[in-house]
């Protein structure tokens, strides 16, 4: 089965680099080329937000359950996929880096960095009441900005900053907040590197060269944003790609090998059990009974 890119859609949006979809879109209408509820990966950033109903998603190989008051933060280049049989109300929140990267240069706004690929990462925030309504007054008022006339970007930009620093309050654990504007490019340009080159080059001082910093620094901004080193993050995503391509595409073992540049499947295997104690087959086995 082969993962088809979803990549965002500028026309529709008129250039603009934010979109705010009704969840019901999604299965009540024909999506371009491609079945939401199928595995696809987005080249884009995403919030979900539940207002009604119960919803899934299936996401880095886990189902998570959403309901009323669920909030999930999808990071671009991650495989998805969505149940939506229970037919949930709700918004789907579509931004690009280029978004981000102007709402960082007029406002303060949260770091959107790559948690996802540390395993103690919790993807989904459930809102309690008071954050479940200031949370639908802040997306509605983000929406009409949107569908007015001669709409400012600007509005827009500081009403997601409101939206993006309430939710962030709400997950102190999660306040890796110290990176500077630098610092972020440079993290943002190194997980591009790595989502383009993952299968030929592992190695840390590579990526650091080409982002023209060092090792130790990329490895200090990849703590500071994740808590995990370039090496772990680097390993992380290849492990997720991997399982992926194992459990949603059926790849053999050898052609796994071949794929990711290792000398041959014994050195494969050994570097897949090493990052998650299990065999391919075990893993398989697992994820397949």
């Amino acid at each position: 089965m082969t993962i088809p890119n979803i990549g965002f859609n500028h026309d529709k949006t008129n250039q603009a680099e934010f979109e705010i979809i009704e969840l019901s879109n999604l299965y009540t209408r024909s999506m371009i080329g491609h079945d939401p509820q199928d595995p696809h990966r987005v080249s884009f950033f995403m919030l979900i937000y539940i207002e009604q109903g119960e919803a899934s998603i299936w996401s880095i190989l886990t189902v998570i359950a959403l309901k009323p008051g669920s909030l999930i933060f999808v990071q671009r280049e991650q495989v998805h996929s969505f149940d939506f049989s229970g037919q949930p109300q709700g918004k789907l929140l579509l931004f690009t880096q280029a978004f981000l990267d102007k709402v960082h240069a007029n406002m303060r706004l949260p770091n959107y960095t790559p948690t996802h690929l540390n395993q103690q990462h919790n993807p989904i925030l459930q809102l309690d009441t008071t954050h479940h309504a200031r949370s639908h007054i802040l997306i509605d008022q983000i929406q009409a900005e949107i569908n007015t006339p001669a709409s400012e970007p600007l509005i827009i930009m500081y009403l997601f900053s409101a939206l993006a620093l309430l939710l962030h309050r709400l997950r102190p654990a999660l306040s890796h907040d110290n990176l500077s504007v630098e610092q972020s490019s440079k993290l943002a340009r190194f997980f591009s590197l790595m989502q383009q080159h993952v299968q030929q080059v592992r190695d840390a001082n590579w990526y650091a060269g080409k982002i023209h910093t060092t090792y130790k620094t990329l490895n200090q901004i990849c703590k500071l944003a994740t808590g995990l080193t370039a090496k772990q993050m680097i390993d992380a995503y290849t492990i997720i790609e991997i399982k992926r391509r194992l459990v949603v595409s059926k790849t053999t073992t050898q052609q796994l090998a071949n794929d990711f540049g290792f000398e041959d499947s014994s050195n494969f295997v050994k570097y897949f059990k090493k990052q998650t104690e299990l065999t391919p087959s075990q893993f398989m086995k697992q994820n397949l009974s």
